[in-house]
């Protein structure tokens, strides 16, 4: 079933070799001893603007590169090649690569490091952009009309965007946790703006631009005017007006309207044709859609899925992703085999490695599958009872349970440290890992494990009935493994405002006759305040993952009335109208709240 775009009817597909296979070893030493770069250059846009590009080559000696050509690797960030120098994953030469006979560009994206212009965050312009550097690159003398495209976050959603222009010498393209649809994924997840790390994030980039300091060596007079211009744009024109907009409640960024479009990249998902290898986190910002990059792109280009048990930042390897393990090789050694098979053209064998591989929660290790969704799949629907306990029996008796209003659920959880791209990670507080004490007053569900356990893989949808005092109510669901010793371990959680809970059936997901993602509308039109007292069904979004609850545990799910590390509601249309509330869940036949989870057979796990 295909889910992601806002202008594709959800389909059908089934498409994967027919046994899962094991990884296999792939290694090619390096052909060269030095990675030398080139003198710092520019390239002129189409409208005057100057982007700054490093180049390096293959070498034999630290300062002088061989001829060429060579296939090259592509690589456009927003966080300044001179920091990329020293932290190569967010902007500098990829000397494993190089050293294997490949040029690489890295280019600061306009408005941003030392290139000139405004920077809007893959605005129309930048992405325009993309395709002129392709075209400068393979006018090099040292390049062959051979790319591949890569990085990570920023960097990869250059990637994915830049092969939508589908370029000729654009053999593949390597994204490591790229985001697909910029509303849903984490900016407005269920109608909620996403304070922790966006804000960081704009203000990171704005930061590292105002550090152009090879641009002050080659070029005073731009450096000059490009500090004052940068201050300006992220004050007057971007940055603060974005962040203001979305907080206050203003319906150009509220909604998902044309800003976001442009903005999501899985839009363009169906112009891709090169082989792309898609790299995601089980508690990645845009856990949501790496796995729909897989699904979209599955059997009209070569596509590979990896997901490790990683945040955004533990992608990159901080403080580490811990590979290689279970079979699964470093990630170098699998860009490379990518891009030596479909960018330098040598016969790999990369056809045979596995289509997807999953970390598995609870298993803790790494488990390969023919497709995603997992092709045995079932949803089923489990029911809450006001007693506490899940079932697939529809309780005989209706009930209710209630809980207050407040917005600062989730301030110290596993959520912080998600949405904050693993940072918050990096200290050690117990309630960053356990989220006992952020549910406290929360109402909660426990599915014991059966004797082989509980295997769950895919997206999941929680059909809740609720009423509130007030006029409107965030509902978030979390999702944790209960260990038999009371601690928890988090698995992932979802978050809708309920007035926003319009849902496009054609563009969600079903299973075996059951909606198991839920496709929101997020139009201002849609938009329906609750009547106090009214009783409403609210279907949230819960975004997947890969779990196994073994025997002895439970499957605890939570029910709250906010996320803050998530999400908090715009002031205006969110949460001034839900404060100070009461919101009840109604269970029972009439009122049957439910969660819809994809339950896989156990033995198609290799449990020791």
């Amino acid at each position: 079933m295909t889910l992601g775009s806002r202008n594709t009817e959800a389909q059908l597909v089934s498409v994967g070799n027919p046994e899962p296979t094991q990884w296999q070893v792939y290694d090619r030493p390096p052909s060269f001893t030095h990675t030398v770069a080139l003198p710092n250059q520019t390239i002129t846009m189409s409208d005057g603007t100057k982007l700054f590009v490093k180049v390096s080559l293959p070498g034999f000696s630290a300062n002088n590169p061989e001829p060429g050509p060579f296939p090259v690797v592509l690589t456009q960030t927003s966080y300044n090649t001179s920091v990329g120098q020293f932290v190569p994953e967010v902007g500098g030469a990829n000397e494993f690569l190089v050293t294997r006979g490949y040029a690489h560009v890295v280019v600061d994206v306009r408005g941003t490091g030392n290139s000139a212009g405004n920077w809007e965050a893959f605005g129309d312009r930048e992405q325009a952009d993309y395709l002129e550097v392709v075209e400068w690159v393979v006018e090099q003398p040292w390049a062959l009309d051979r790319i591949g495209l890569e990085g990570i976050s920023y960097l990869g959603i250059t990637a994915i965007l830049t092969s939508q222009h589908n370029h000729p010498a654009v053999k593949a393209s390597f994204p490591i946790v790229p985001i697909g649809d910029g509303y849903r994924d984490i900016v407005f997840t269920g109608g909620n703006v996403n304070a922790t790390f966006i804000p960081s994030w704009m203000a990171l980039v704005t930061g590292l631009g105002l550090l152009p300091v090879e641009l002050l060596a080659t070029d005073p007079a731009s450096f000059l005017g490009a500090v004052p211009d940068r201050l300006t744009g992220a004050l007057l024109d971007f940055q603060v007006p974005t962040i203001l907009k979305a907080l206050l409640g203003e319906e150009e960024t509220v909604f998902d309207e044309g800003f976001w479009e442009i903005r999501s990249p899985m839009e363009g998902v169906d112009d891709i044709n090169v082989p792309t290898f898609v790299v995601g986190g089980l508690f990645d910002l845009f856990q949501r859609s790496e796995p729909l990059w897989f699904e979209r792109l599955n059997g009209r280009v070569p596509t590979k899925l990896l997901i490790g048990p990683w945040t955004h930042i533990e992608a990159a390897g901080v403080p580490s992703n811990g590979l290689p393990k279970d079979g699964v090789p470093t990630l170098d050694v699998l860009r490379l085999q990518w891009f030596d098979e479909y960018v330098m053209g040598l016969d790999t064998g990369v056809d045979d490695q596995p289509d997807v591989t999953q970390y598995v929660l609870g298993l803790e290790r790494y488990e390969t599958a023919t497709n995603w969704p997992h092709p045995e799949l079932r949803a089923e629907r489990f029911f809450l009872d006001s007693d506490g306990a899940m079932s697939l029996d529809l309780p005989a008796d209706g009930g209710e349970q209630s809980t207050l209003q407040q917005p600062l659920n989730g301030l110290c959880s596993f959520s912080t440290t998600q949405w904050t791209a693993g940072l918050t990670g990096l200290i050690p507080l117990p309630c960053l890992e356990d989220n006992r004490t952020s549910e406290l007053a929360a109402l909660k569900f426990e599915l014991p494990a059966i004797d082989d356990g509980i295997y769950l893989n895919g997206p999941m949808q929680a059909d809740l009935w609720v009423s509130t005092t007030a006029s409107d109510v965030q509902l978030s669901v979390r999702l944790d493994i209960l260990d038999p010793d009371g601690t928890t371990q988090p698995i992932t959680n979802g978050l809708l405002t309920a007035s926003m809970h319009s849902v496009d059936e054609s563009r969600s997901r079903f299973v075996n006759g059951e909606m198991l993602q839920p496709w929101h509308t997020y139009r201002a039109s849609d938009r329906s305040p609750l009547t106090p007292g009214e009783i409403r069904k609210v279907s949230v979004e819960i975004f997947p993952s890969s779990v196994w609850v073994p025997p002895g545990s439970s499957l605890l799910v939570s029910v709250n009335t906010s996320n803050i590390a998530q999400g908090v509601p715009p002031l205006l249309t969110g949460l001034i109208p839900s404060l100070l509330g009461v919101m009840t869940l109604h269970t029972g036949p009439e009122t049957p709240s439910s969660l819809t989870l994809p339950v896989v057979p156990v033995d198609n796990l290799q449990i020791p």
